[in-house]
């Protein structure tokens, strides 16, 4: 019996022993197996992995979900900076500048026509009825000298007031000869040295002559030898053309650039190789309901006679505007809700920073708020920073946070109908034809293409608005119509880095196309 419960001891133990056993090791895998690190992407909480290593999505390195639900706000802020290494700065070729602030400098391009000076242009006309005796400027376009003789002209009411004025000399009739001077004078444009001759020689003077007020040339000749004319009736119209004045066009958003005293600068056609300087002398107060457009009137010294009336010329304003902070073109980024400058907060470590564009001028941007001065930005390499050049809106949780299923798949998935006219972003930058739609707006509205590489713009008009029926390239000096309904390619090849604003024939629809290296 002793034995018996030995046994039975024993067998109790070895199997207490064994419950023992297989419980710790399943404790232990539950253990392992809840201890086991699950990584994610702040970024993209859907990619999830059992190992560190990169997002397949952004590039950024995944961290563990533990650690994240850990983080304060700040650290999960600090998840959007990117790290480079020195060799992938260099390789990615990312400069940085400083963010200062400067005077917006901004140069307008627009074309012109010259005309005549009005304040140096004058009219000679008929004083009194008669005939034209002799015309000795017979062609419009003559030069002639200030003093010289134009035209005689036979009236018999001149003659008769010379002989009125003969009596009353005869008769000593003081009370009307200074009357009949004045007369003579301002009714028949007799010179005071031709009355001191009828005075002295008692002789009636059939004809008078008329001589030019001015140093000009002839625009305009109205009347014949021989022709008889009323009173008023215009002869001449003469004009210096020593100066000129250029009326220059310029869209309602450039406006604000130009002032009065304004240095600008011109060439023409006929000169390409020179230039001309001018001032702004006046501004229209009122604008073109037509073409949109504001008239400004430029003058230019005309000495050496190379600008003609009626010619179109092509002109440059330069307006320095006031002290801002700006950055340049190249360091900005539109991914078409947003717009962002890369800030090295820590050295070779880039934050995307959401800013508001002010003005623009050249190659550069006001920058209205977003950036402080002195902050370090990236101008080039900013794409490769961005990896796809894919920002989505800064939140550690989900980037689509608020948005609904329906939003979330309309940004994932692009409809059948802009697909077949509107590439992705990250394509209009590789490729070297871009199709635009047109439909009350551009779509897209922003192109990224590279220096010196020829581009196919190719404009798909799906409307029949009169405001959209052209395009202009004002920088360019490009004007081109856009029938409706139909494609139009507009082919150029840009010449150096920086911004080329494309607009409707009315500045109403606005596009940007950004050369980069």
């Amino acid at each position: 019996m002793k034995y018996m419960i030995t046994i039975t001891f024993a067998l109790l133990l070895a199997s207490c022993t064994k419950n023992d056993g297989q419980q710790k090791q399943q404790t232990d895998s539950t253990a392992m197996a809840k201890s086991a690190p699950v990584y994610t992407c702040p970024m993209h909480p859907s990619v999830i992995s059992d190992k560190p290593g990169a997002c397949p999505v952004c590039g950024m390195a995944l961290v563990k979900k533990s650690a994240l639900k850990d983080m304060s706000n700040d650290e999960l802020k600090n998840l959007e900076h990117v790290s480079l290494s020195s060799t992938q700065r260099v390789l990615a070729n990312v400069a940085t500048i400083s963010v200062e602030r400067m005077p917006l400098a901004k140069m307008i391009d627009v074309v012109g026509i010259v005309d005549v000076a009005e304040t140096y242009q004058t009219t000679v006309s008929a004083r009194f009825r008669g005939r034209i005796d002799k015309q000795y400027v017979n062609f419009t376009g003559s030069y002639i000298e200030k003093g010289q003789l134009l035209v005689e002209m036979y009236s018999p009411d001149l003659v008769s007031s010379q002989q009125e004025f003969i009596l009353a000399l005869d008769g000593n009739q003081q009370n009307l000869i200074e009357g009949m001077r004045e007369r003579l004078r301002l009714n028949y444009g007799m010179t005071a040295e031709q009355i001191r001759q009828i005075e002295k020689t008692r002789t009636v003077r059939t004809a008078v002559q008329f001589y030019s007020p001015i140093s000009g040339t002839v625009v305009l000749k109205q009347v014949q030898e021989g022709q008889y004319v009323d009173e008023g009736t215009v002869l001449y119209q003469l004009a210096n053309l020593s100066k000129v004045w250029i009326y220059l066009d310029v869209y309602e958003k450039d406006i604000q650039f130009v002032q009065k005293g304004q240095i600008v600068h011109i060439t023409s056609d006929a000169n390409p190789d020179e230039e001309f300087s001018g001032r702004v002398t006046f501004i229209d107060p009122v604008m073109s309901s037509e073409t949109r457009t504001i008239r400004i009137r430029t003058e230019f010294d005309n000495r050496h006679g190379k600008l003609k009336p009626k010619m179109f010329v092509k002109a440059q304003l330069h307006m320095e505007g006031k002290k801002v902070l700006t950055v340049p073109v190249s360091a900005i980024m539109f991914t078409g809700k947003r717009t962002v400058v890369w800030v090295e907060t820590e050295k070779n470590t880039f934050q995307p920073r959401d800013v508001v564009l002010g003005q623009s001028a050249n190659d550069n941007y006001e920058i209205v708020s977003g950036l402080d001065e002195g902050e370090m930005i990236a101008v080039s390499g900013g794409f490769l920073i961005d990896s796809e050049s894919a920002l989505r809106q800064p939140s550690a949780a989900d980037p689509h946070a608020g948005h609904s299923t329906e939003q979330r798949e309309k940004e994932q998935l692009p409809t059948e109908d802009h697909s077949a006219h509107t590439p992705p972003a990250s394509q209009t930058q590789k490729v070297n034809t871009v199709k635009i739609t047109v439909d009350g707006s551009y779509t897209p509205e922003v192109i990224r293409v590279k220096l010196g590489e020829e581009v196919h713009l190719q404009f798909h008009r799906v409307e029949d608005s009169e405001c959209t029926n052209e395009v202009v390239f004002e920088e360019l000096n490009i004007r081109k119509k856009l029938p409706a309904f139909k494609t139009t390619t507009v082919t150029l090849t840009p010449k150096k880095t920086g911004v080329i604003s494309f607009a409707c024939g009315m500045g109403m629809v606005h596009g940007k196309l950004i050369v980069e290296r």
